[in-house]
Order: structure tokens, then C-alpha cells, then sequence
């Protein structure tokens, strides 16, 4: 099947059902008459969820009057084909006859002239963008905008446009196998040219992104793919040997796998996760990367149903989000998210953090963690927790990454080539 027609089904499953982009991936990238349209497939369905607002209102421009909900996958396809107009250096008389004849494998050949004509109107006369919505210009949803203005009057125009950007491929090297010296040099020799991140010991960044397979010794566990912002957790923890840890909401398992390279010697780390098909994630990577965990498939608001009863000297929990700081690398997001996830995230945040804190020995840090940029989950969350619980302690967090907030630090995305997270330190009293 032709990319564009397979393009327009998946975006069609996240925009109609909500499925995430990945997983209308995996389902439908079998359409595809030649596996090496997969490059051309992933660019189209990232690009149009990417720019899905302004994409929209570019159409609506253009078109004589608007297409039913049941024929939402020939809008799709129409996005895509403004998509490649507007984006893409496909020539633009391959991008107009490509999508007329992706329409027809849509089993609706009605409408290939209704597209041909809209893309080539678009190529004589463009909508013109002065006159879009605020949501179309910025390509973000009105609700996210209001939130981002209101939260970071002096750095939301920042955070969107770093939300539009390509994400760069970061890697953390495994110091159990490889000094990252070592690694950059392996990197250099097959033509892999990298950076050094700033703040995170065991990461490098690279110039351009490739399929993990071509990494030198992916395979052997000497690296693995994790951004550079999530790499911070395993140095904030501050872990040391004979400890017990708790990873709370653990999966796919990089900050598990990076607390055990960082801290070899730990008693034991437990990693937690309700979802058990996300939970073997965890045991894959820990597998490649040869560590070794407790893992436990429960849920993180009910710690007496999987607790054995011995306390933790750290606990890390990397609460269940929003995800508003990595919109870069998940563009859909902007279509799936809705205002109401937010305020039900920070109740359910406060849930696990309330249920696991009595897990904590006296003496203990526990550490909060979400990619979130939106402080209602973040900061006002920490506050409302150290004021309703005497013997929670917030310990502030020196380092010359993010932004110094009166609980935690926050990151926004594209800042040192990371994604927007949060980090919030607190100490447990004896």
C-alpha cells in the first residue's frame, strides 16, 4: 500500500480513537507494499501530528466546505499531501499525483479530484497564514497555549517552538562496559559524529539520528537510547552501595537500568509498573544491558497489595504525566491530550505519592520526577504535599540545568538539547 494511504489510517486511529502514534505504527506498518517506505511513513505521521493544527486550518482554507466524520481518513490524507507541500522536498508535482493516488487505495475515488484540486490550489494561491488562529500558528491546542502562557509568561513562546523542532537522538553509555570517551571515539569511527551533553555524565548527543541496530555494541548492552534530561534521575537520587530502591512507575525501564549502572552494589532495586506488557520492557532492556532487578506488575496507589513490608532508603517515583515536556519527540499529544487529563494526572500524582511515602525509611530521600512542563503537576503538587506532611523535608536542587523554582527545578524542552522534566528532592525526617 502506498505511504500516504497508510499515513492517513494511522493518523486517522490517533486524531478518531485516541490510539498513541506508536502503536498505530506497529498496527498498520505491515500495509506497506515495501518496507522501505518506512523512513517516508514514520516523517509523514510525525510531520501532520507535528503541524496537525495549522495543517487543519490551512485545509479548511482551501476546501469549498468541509468533509463528513466518516470520511476523516480522506482528510488525513489531505493533510499529508499539504504536509509534503509545505515541509518536504518532495517535488511538488510527486507530492500532488502520489496523494491523488493514495485516495483510491481509500476505496474513495470520489475524492481525488477534491484533493488534486485543493493541493493545487494550495501550490497557486498558499492559505495565508496571517490570518490563522493563534492554535494554528503556533500549531498547539488553545488549552495547552493558555496554560503555557499563564505558567511561563517569559517562556512559552520558547517551549512551543521547540515543541515544533525534531528531537535529537541522545544516548547514555553504559560505564559498567565503556567510558563514554571510549565511546565517542567508537562513534567517530563509523562515521557517527556526537556531541558531549553538558549535564549528564554518561551522555553524548548525536549529530544525526540512526536505527539503534547501527549503534557500535547496542546489542551487547554498551549503550542505550534515553534522553539526556531523563538521564539526570540516577545522579539526583544520590544512591549509594548496600542501599534498597524503589522505582515507581518504572517502565520501559531507562532510569531503572541507569540507577544499576550508576550503583552496582546497590541490596536491591525494585522496579514497579501496573502495566505488565510495559513491565517486559523493563526486563528486555535489563536483559540487553545483563542487569538485574526486582520486578513487581502492581499498582503504585496500593502499595499493601505487593509490599513486603521493609522499607526503602531511595525511591524514585516518575509519576504518570501529562508528558507536555516531550511533545518534540510525541507529537501526537497535541490531539490526544485535553485539558482534563491534566487536573486528573496531578490527583492520581498525588495519589502515589501519598501511598508510597510511608515506604520510605526515616533518613531516606525519595525523588519526584514527570516530563511534564505544567506546574500544576510539578511544583504546586510538591508544595501541597511538604505542607501536609510534617515529616517531609524539600532539599533544593543546585545544578546549572533548568530553572530554580521555590520546590524543584524545571527544564523546557530544546534547553541544553533536553526535554522539559522536573525534578523535586525530598528528605524523609528521623
Amino acid at each position: 500500500m502506498n505511504p500516504r494511504t497508510v499515513a492517513a489510517i494511522v493518523i486517522r486511529d490517533v486524531v478518531s480513537s485516541g490510539v498513541q502514534l506508536n502503536s498505530a505504527l506497529l498496527q498498520h506498518g505491515n500495509l506497506l507494499r515495501n518496507s522501505a517506505d518506512q523512513p517516508l511513513l514514520q516523517e509523514l505521521c510525525y510531520g501532520v501530528l507535528r503541524w496537525w493544527f495549522r495543517l487543519e486550518e490551512t485545509a479548511a482554507a482551501l476546501m469549498q466546505k468541509p468533509l463528513k466524520q466518516k470520511d476523516l481518513d480522506v482528510f488525513c490524507l489531505l493533510l499529508v499531501g499539504l504536509y509534503q507541500l509545505q515541509f518536504m522536498r518532495i517535488p511538488p508535482h510527486a507530492a500532488v499525483s502520489e496523494t491523488v493516488n493514495a485516495v483510491r487505495q481509500l476505496k474513495k475515488s470520489w475524492a481525488d479530484k477534491m484533493i488534486n484540486a485543493v493541493l493545487r490550489r494550495q501550490l497557486r494561491e498558499p492559505a495565508d497564514e496571517k490570518n490563522f488562529s493563534e492554535q494554528a500558528q503556533c500549531a498547539h491546542p488553545d488549552w495547552l497555549l493558555r496554560h503555557l502562557q499563564a505558567a511561563w509568561p517569559q517562556h512559552w513562546q520558547a517551549v512551543i517552538q521547540a515543541n515544533n523542532e525534531r528531537p535529537p537522538m541522545s544516548l547514555r553509555i553504559n560505564r559498567q562496559k565503556t567510558s563514554r570517551t571510549d565511546y565517542l571515539r567508537r562513534l567517530q569511527q563509523q562515521a557517527m559524529p556526537a556531541i558531549v551533553s553538558e549535564h549528564a555524565p554518561q551522555g553524548l548527543i548525536l549529530e544525526q539520528a540512526v536505527n539503534v541496530e547501527r549503534l557500535p555494541g547496542f546489542a551487547h548492552g554498551l549503550v542505550s537510547v534515553q534522553d539526556t534530561a531523563a538521564q539526570l534521575a540516577a545522579d539526583l537520587l544520590q544512591v549509594e552501595a548496600g542501599q534498597r530502591v524503589l522505582d515507581v512507575c518504572a517502565a520501559p525501564g531507562g532510569k531503572t537500568a541507569h540507577i544499576l549502572e550508576t550503583a552496582p552494589e546497590l541490596a536491591e532495586l525494585v522496579a514497579l509498573d501496573i502495566d505488565p506488557q510495559r513491565l517486559r520492557r523493563v526486563e528486555e532492556n535489563l536483559q540487553r544491558l545483563e542487569l538485574t532487578a526486582r520486578l513487581i506488575c502492581g499498582d503504585a496507589t496500593n502499595p499493601q497489595a505487593w509490599w513486603d513490608g521493609e522499607g526503602f532508603d531511595r525511591i524514585l517515583l516518575d509519576a504518570p504525566c501529562s508528558a507536555t515536556g516531550v511533545i518534540r519527540r510525541h507529537p501526537d499529544i497535541k490531539v490526544l491530550r485535553k485539558a482534563r487529563d491534566v487536573e486528573q494526572a496531578s490527583v492520581l500524582q498525588q495519589q502515589i505519592l501519598e501511598a508510597i511515602w510511608p515506604l520510605l525509611k526515616p533518613g531516606g530521600m525519595l525523588l519526584y520526577a514527570t516530563c511534564s512542563v505544567l506546574p500544576e503537576e510539578n511544583e504546586a503538587l510538591v508544595a501541597r504535599f511538604v505542607e501536609r506532611n510534617n515529616n517531609a523535608c524539600y532539599q533544593r536542587l543546585d545544578a546549572r540545568w533548568g530553572h530554580d523554582r521555590t520546590f524543584g527545578r524545571q527544564i523546557f524542552a530544546g534547553e541544553h538539547d533536553m526535554d522539559g522534566f522536573y525534578y523535586a528532592r525530598i528528605l524523609k525526617r528521623d
